[in-house]
């Protein structure tokens, strides 16, 4: 088949949006870049961070003993850090060898901060605080602050979500410019034999972006919808009805004692067999009640699952629980971004296929800054 020229009106647009490519690509493409890098960093900045602090790595020999009551870690907790008398939420170790890691989150040092909470490393055989830093003054959350907000907390999120919404624009139009328009797509998915240095940069630059537009075209737009929730939910909230975090309180009547945080967390599974503890948080005050998070089959995230119940600290009656399945779209949809951003979604295979695509920007900027001054040189000598 045959088809007609383009018009010139469509030379136009297509140098119109040939320009919008790539002085974009040029300037926030290194935004672009450092998100990228970054991000693939982060992909395993919990495996990375124990990595590079040994002593927060547990032996095999170790890890065979008997493991340290729930409660017991929380009083250590507490007599490591006596001033901190608010809720500590405890993350349940991924693997044996894993430390436990504990959460202050609104720690005085660092309350001005949209998000630095305390965090503390526990061996669970020991019931030992082996480490205790803030949040963004060790490496790997501080990679994490520059890739979601550039290091400027609050302010930095925005500018993020601005150019994250911007850097849709090169996304789709690179698309647009290299869509072929014979019609011949197995020539324009592959790189031309025997070409010259030119031709194989322009075929390195058009593959890279064709072959991971989709994954980019994902993180990129769950990137900002997670950079401003106050700002999307609102939205996504008149579309389908989110759900609403309620506060649920002890009854103080009964001049109880507290039960401990593992009679808490078996009361929690009790009401879901089948589900995997996760996160263990400990009321604020003498008011609050538990609240014990747990994962369940089918959850798009295993570290932060939604499945929820909330125990009385006395009583240890079920004050109330979450059950994800019976969630709204729009909450479906909000689970769904961060696994989805992190590649955890799909499991380990996942995580690896957007730590690789973290490295696709570096590429194709450094092929279209090459690019463009290829042209630069053959239009002005």
């Amino acid at each position: 088949m045959r088809f007609p020229k383009l018009l010139p009106s469509k030379i136009r647009w297509r140098q119109f949006w040939l320009a919008w490519h790539l002085y974009l690509g040029l300037t926030l493409g290194l935004v672009f870049v450092l998100a990228g890098l970054t991000g693939s960093l982060l992909v395993f900045y919990v495996e990375l961070d124990e990595f590079i602090n040994p002593q927060l790595q547990i032996s095999a020999t170790q890890s065979q003993q008997a493991s340290q009551s729930y409660e017991a870690i929380f009083q250590a907790l507490r007599a490591r850090h006596p001033e901190r008398g608010g809720a500590w939420r405890l993350e349940i170790p991924r693997h044996k060898q894993a430390m436990l890691m504990a959460r202050y989150y609104k720690p005085a040092e660092t309350e001005h901060l949209h998000f630095a909470p305390l965090i503390a490393w526990v061996n669970p055989y020991t019931a030992e605080v082996v480490s205790s830093r803030f949040w963004g003054e060790y490496l790997m959350t501080w990679l994490y602050d520059l890739h979601y907000s550039l290091l400027l907390d609050t302010t930095g999120k925005t500018v993020m979500c601005i150019i994250g919404g911007i850097l849709l624009i090169p996304l789709l139009t690179g698309i647009y410019l290299w869509w072929p328009k014979t019609g011949k797509f197995k020539t324009a998915l592959s790189f031309k034999r025997h070409a010259s240095t030119a031709r194989f940069i322009y075929d390195l630059h058009k593959t890279n972006g064709v072959y991971s537009f989709a994954l980019l075209l994902i993180l990129v737009i769950s990137g900002v919808l997670l950079e401003l929730p106050d700002f999307f939910n609102p939205v996504i909230n008149k579309l389908s009805p989110l759900y609403k975090m309620p506060s649920y309180h002890s009854d103080l009547s009964a001049n109880a004692a507290r039960i401990s945080l593992d009679q808490a967390a078996q009361i929690a599974l009790k009401r879901y067999p089948e589900s995997q503890l996760r996160w263990l948080e400990t009321p604020k005050d003498s008011q609050a009640a538990y609240r014990i998070m747990l994962y369940q089959q089918g959850e798009p995230s295993m570290r932060f699952p939604k499945t929820t119940v909330w125990v009385d600290q006395y009583s240890g009656k079920v004050l109330a629980n979450r059950d994800p399945s019976l969630q709204s779209t729009g909450d479906t949809f909000i689970t769904w971004l961060h696994p989805l951003h992190s590649g955890e979604i799909a499991g380990l295979t996942g995580r690896w296929l957007v730590f690789f695509s973290g490295f696709v920007p570096c590429v194709l900027y450094v092929t279209g800054v090459m690019r463009w001054l290829q042209k630069r040189k053959a239009k002005f000598g």
